[in-house]
């Protein structure tokens, strides 16, 4: 998550993933080494079954299992030597039946073959849909890469920090968006949220950073900015659809802020004192300016040495625990109390994962800026 900047360094957009050494990984490993080990465990135990019952129950049919079992995570070749193995127990286990050379034995080792071989054939489809999306991941994070570029980690004497959590388990990007730009002007600084998911939500929000990344470096003025991005969505969205954005601007001593139904930045002053940066007035999101109502007003705030403003999404806001409560952003931002912005805004995402305690159910960005001159 443009390399135009004069900067040390960039951020992309930090994707929720399990890293290496982690619980989810660790949980990860172990079910892997069980399912690797499931089909043979489960042929050793209808064996011993079959022994312990004796003849007069017939457990053989069973020894399917193995191969079935394999099908599900292992390769093909794995999958044939699981129907092999429960071929080989079956001949010593059917003459300890006294069931060699009747129909019952015959029926059961064409049973083992044919399962064997619908398992190999689904195993070998199960492999190539894998690989189908590995091939969708790799574009999707090419897609990101162009979306959702890195930002700076400096830009003049400011401090950036990035964090997105994808609510699709299989996604990268989703219907939040961000850029950091530095222009004649000053740096300036989009967060937005499309309305809607998918495809069509991706879609919006590349629009909208096209529109913002070409019409910050030439309008001077944040309400002209705002216009040109009303503008150019108009031509995209349909019916209802909207877009909320929240633009910012760093000057000497303050950030100006101009919010179109997003929800307030947070500030973090250096003397400890956090408040949210509401707006004079309500302005409705971009895209619904032809409903007549009042155009975004733009507004100041101090920002001074060793404050912070963290700007995000309401993914965050919005997001809940197991008893529906929703995240306290502004009682959990003491987390940000730190030397370096990364670490501190990634101290803040696992809070609030933490929060949640599983899945979010909306994407969730967060851009944490400190004004630190060296």
């Amino acid at each position: 998550m443009p390399r135009v900047y004069h900067s040390r360094g960039s951020v992309g957009p930090r994707v929720r993933r399990d890293r290496p050494g982690s619980d989810s990984e660790g949980v990860r490993l172990k079910s892997q080494d069980i399912l690797r080990w499931l089909p043979y465990a489960v042929m050793a135990v209808v064996a011993v079954v079959d022994v312990l019952a004796g003849p007069r129950l017939g457990f053989l049919p069973l020894l399917t299992l193995g191969p079935t079992f394999a099908s599900v995570s292992g390769t093909v070749g794995r999958t044939a030597m699981a129907g092999g193995i429960a071929l080989a127990i079956c001949v010593p286990l059917a003459s300890y039946n006294n069931l060699l050379g009747r129909p019952q034995n015959y029926l059961t080792i064409a049973t083992i073959g044919a399962v064997t071989g619908a398992s190999m054939l689904a195993g070998r489809l199960r492999i190539r849909r894998e690989h189908e999306l590995a091939n969708v991941r790799r574009v999707a994070e090419a897609a990101q890469r162009v979306l959702l570029r890195p930002v700076p980690r400096r830009a003049g004497d400011l401090r950036i920090a990035l964090s997105y959590t994808s609510a699709a388990a299989e996604s990268q990007i989703g219907g939040d968006l961000y850029e950091v730009v530095t222009t004649p002007t000053g740096v300036r600084l989009l967060i937005g949220d499309v309305q809607g998911k998918g495809l069509e939500a991706v879609e919006t929000a590349a629009w909208a950073l096209g529109a913002f990344r070409e019409a910050a470096y030439e309008e001077e003025e944040l309400t002209r900015l705002c216009e040109r991005l009303e503008t150019s969505l108009a031509r995209h969205l349909g019916g209802e659809q909207f877009v909320t954005a929240l633009l910012a601007e760093v000057h000497d001593d303050e950030i100006t802020l101009l919010a179109c139904g997003h929800p307030p930045p947070i500030v973090l002053k250096h003397d400890g004192r956090v408040f949210s940066a509401l707006p004079p007035e309500e302005a409705p999101p971009l895209g619904l300016g032809p409903l007549g109502a009042p155009r975004p007003k733009p507004y100041s705030v101090p920002f001074e040495e060793g404050d912070q403003i963290l700007l995000y999404t309401d993914g965050v806001i919005e997001a809940r625990d197991g008893k529906g409560r929703f995240y306290p952003l502004e009682e959990r931002v003491g987390v940000l109390a730190q030397d370096d912005p990364q670490d501190a805004l990634d101290g803040l995402r696992d809070d609030l994962l933490r929060h949640v305690g599983g899945p979010i159910l909306d994407d969730a960005a967060m851009l944490l800026v400190l004004r630190h001159r060296d």
